[in-house]
């Protein structure tokens, strides 16, 4: 942290008066994580046809290289495991940035047909979240490889998106 506020120009003092509190501070955190995600998943759904858009972010999300940025990835992936352990205020900011992901991937599923489009996106996110932390955990390249890819096939098979060759 010193070695960014270094950067930055900010002394520790100078850093934290910018924020309340250092829970404020994590929350804030957590938000910019949020709108940085945000902001890769309107790319990915500028496509204008649902299918490509929600394909794209399929495999966008399932990727190798989505699994190895770790830090620069989902944050429902990269917090969740946290939360229990965080301030309210923190938890707050992650349980509104969750929902909105699962928000706007129903509203792409609605848009692409599917029924019950809310619980679709829930649903949609908990298991990309879920392959993305387990495909982290394997100790084998290759079956960090299947878990993605298995998990996508599926996916693309149940909300037919099938990948064009």
């Amino acid at each position: 942290m010193s070695a960014l506020m270094k950067q930055a120009g900010l002394t520790h003092g100078g850093f934290y008066a910018h924020f309340p509190s250092k829970d404020a501070l994590v929350a804030e955190a957590i938000g910019v994580m949020f709108e940085e995600a945000r902001n890769r998943f309107d790319w990915a759904l500028a496509e204008a046809d649902p299918r490509a858009a929600l394909d794209k972010y399929v495999g966008f999300y399932l990727s190798p290289l989505h699994r190895d940025a770790r830090g620069r990835g989902c944050p429902v992936a990269a917090l969740s495991g946290d939360m229990a352990r965080l301030e309210p205020a923190a938890r707050e900011r992650f349980g509104q940035g969750s929902t909105a992901l699962a928000q706007r991937l129903g509203e792409v599923l609605a848009r692409h047909g599917i029924a019950n489009a809310p619980a679709a996106g829930r649903s949609m996110l908990a298991e990309l979240v879920g392959a993305l932390l387990l495909s982290r955990t394997a100790t084998d390249p290759a079956e960090s490889d299947a878990i993605l890819a298995d998990s996508a096939a599926a996916i693309r098979a149940r909300y037919q998106l099938e990948a064009k060759a």
